[in-house]
């Protein structure tokens, strides 16, 4: 049974935590004194207390009791639905998006890490705004709930049942015994991370503003930039580099940052998905680069494998960064590109995608399959690296990949009733879906979402939702067997 009052003390706790994160932004534009800004930031505050007092009120009585996992679920969806939905509102009160809709697509864009946008110039709108906007990436990089959990006091079994249903995937790390202190510890391997990325771009020449803006949206894995041009603006080697570095960096699993730091490297280096992931992204580079530098479309295999690296790094591990326009590459370069939309990064990651222990166990499951075929009464076992993976978990993720391919395929449907070439609305769902923030067609590296009628930036938002919480936490909430006592 769902603890309605519970659940609605538990969000409207964590409107709070949003509500101080947006303090940041919000200083930014007294400081800056952009008026329309901070009175869009007003608005929202407005909104966050009325909601909390009311939330507040209705649950008075609640006497806490422990969570169930159907409010688990229930909280985890609404959270990332609830939060979009306030933090949307200085986008639109500041008069800067002309819709809602606009706006909401902007921020689920924003948490859920895709770093798609609706938005034809960028570079137009107040600073404080667009540091809110990547704000949004680094806050849903790690998980708005994660935070929440690491930020307020231990919630127990209930704690547990908050991160598992936000951190999806086939395998979860449990660093300690208690859920407070893994999610502080993932925390504080990101904050690590985020700090270094920042000053070796200060290094490379950006200001302060810049390289923030940049780290917020390479460690998320997200995207956002606050330039036109993405990464390409900076027209910097050492910058794209140092991006391409992170990039994979967010994209790897966490626990192994952890186990690293504890002296546990063998675990590390003998990590089959971590093989897998350097693995795949190592070959595909390569194979571009290649085909960027026979095309001759650049002068030196140096600065084909620059970009090569950089755009297969921004695509397989979801982040959408670009520094050129990839659709005027080779077509063997854009196959592989599009190959990278169903990879993703690791298990454990800000990455999102089908996630690349998913693809390794497909593979394997593959193998299995043909050699039982010449040995019927064989048993194969799958396994990725050290781990053998259970009968269970191998239909969880064949049924993972089954629902997501045809969750794109009809999400691309939908979007072609708008009259969108066949290349716009396959990648803009995938896209979307898997997190990713750029594709092909009209929402390529020099596109956008803004042609999208309201409807339509709503749909995609749910596929965003979805893709970022794994489908099956949004998907049971639509079952009659959730609602039942």
């Amino acid at each position: 049974m769902v603890n309605y009052k519970q659940d609605l003390k538990i969000l409207a706790i964590i409107e709070v935590v949003i509500a101080l994160l947006m303090a940041i932004p919000t200083t930014m534009a007294i400081v800056l004194g952009e008026r329309d800004a901070l009175g869009g930031f007003l608005y929202a505050y407005g909104a966050i207390v009325v909601f909390v007092a009311l939330a507040f009120l209705l649950s008075a009585r609640c006497q806490s009791p422990t969570l169930q996992r159907r409010d688990g679920y229930l909280i985890v969806t609404l959270t990332w639905v609830i939060a979009t939905m306030f933090s949307a509102i200085p986008l639109v009160a500041s008069g800067y998006f002309t819709t809602f809709a606009s706006a909401y697509f902007e921020i689920m864009s924003g948490f859920t890490t895709t770093g798609a946008t609706a938005l034809t110039e960028i570079e137009s709108l107040p600073r404080s705004l667009l540091f809110w906007r990547s704000q949004t990436n680094w806050i849903g990089g790690m998980g708005i709930v994660v935070l929440f959990v690491a930020l307020l006091p231990a919630l127990g079994s209930s704690g547990s049942l908050l991160v598992d249903a936000e951190t999806v995937g086939p395998t979860k790390d449990k660093l300690t015994p208690k859920i407070k202190n893994t999610a502080l510890i993932l925390w504080s391997i990101y904050l690590g991370f985020s700090v270094l990325q920042t000053a070796l771009l200060r290094l490379g020449g950006l200001d302060l503003y810049d390289a923030v803006t940049v780290t917020f949206s390479t460690m998320s894995a997200a995207g956002f930039s606050v330039r036109n041009g993405s990464i390409g603006s900076y027209q910097s080697p050492y910058i794209d580099w140092v991006v391409t570095l992170f990039m994979l960096i967010s994209a790897a699993n966490f626990a192994l940052y952890y186990k690293a730091l504890t002296g546990r490297i063998s675990a590390v280096l003998k990590d089959g998905e971590l093989r897998a992931y350097l693995g795949i992204w190592s070959a595909v580079t390569l194979l571009v680069s290649a085909a960027l530098f026979g095309s001759r479309l650049f002068s030196s295999i140096g600065e084909a494998l620059r970009y090569g690296a950089f755009q297969c790094a921004s695509i397989m591990t979801t982040t959408g960064f670009s520094t050129t326009d990839y659709q005027t590459w080779p077509s063997f370069a854009q196959l592989l590109l599009f190959l990278l939309f169903f990879v993703g990064g690791s298990a454990g990651s800000a990455g999102g995608g089908i996630k690349v222990i998913r693809i390794a166990a497909l593979y394997k499951m593959g193998r299995a399959q043909i050699k039982s075929r010449i040995h019927p009464r064989g048993v194969f076992q799958v396994r990725v690296g050290q781990t053998t993976l259970s009968k269970d978990l191998l239909v969880s993720i064949g049924t993972f990949f089954g629902i997501y391919i045809l969750t794109g395929l009809i999400g691309s449907a939908v979007i072609s009733l708008s009259g969108a070439d066949l290349a716009t609305s396959l990648s803009a769902s995938f896209l979307c879906l898997g997190n990713i923030g750029i594709g092909f067609g009209k929402v390529g590296p020099t596109g956008n979402f803004a042609f999208f009628a309201a409807p339509l930036h709503y749909f995609c938002s749910f596929l965003m939702l979805v893709g970022r919480l794994e489908l099956f936490t949004v998907y049971v909430l639509f079952t009659k067997h959730f609602w039942r006592r």
